[in-house]
């Protein structure tokens, strides 16, 4: 699964993030209202926005490094 993620460019990383989040606004809503089946799917959900949010930090940080030895 991670590396699917680390094979998309920013863009559809920043896409998937969006989704994520919004698949989590909705099993948040679920569980509160008593429809959710498997509460598990609402962690599932938070790590995945947490691998996402990582990939895009890692990336971030190896970008200001490489402009940094550039300077």
């Amino acid at each position: 699964m991670i590396k699917d993620l680390r094979q998309l460019d920013d863009d559809e990383l920043v896409d998937s993030l969006a989704e994520t989040k919004q698949e989590l606004f909705n099993l948040r809503f679920q569980f509160v209202t008593g429809q959710l089946e498997s509460p598990s799917e609402v962690t599932k959900a938070k790590r995945q926005v947490a691998r996402i949010n990582t990939i895009l930090r890692e990336r971030e940080i190896a970008a200001a490094e490489l402009l940094a030895e550039e300077s």
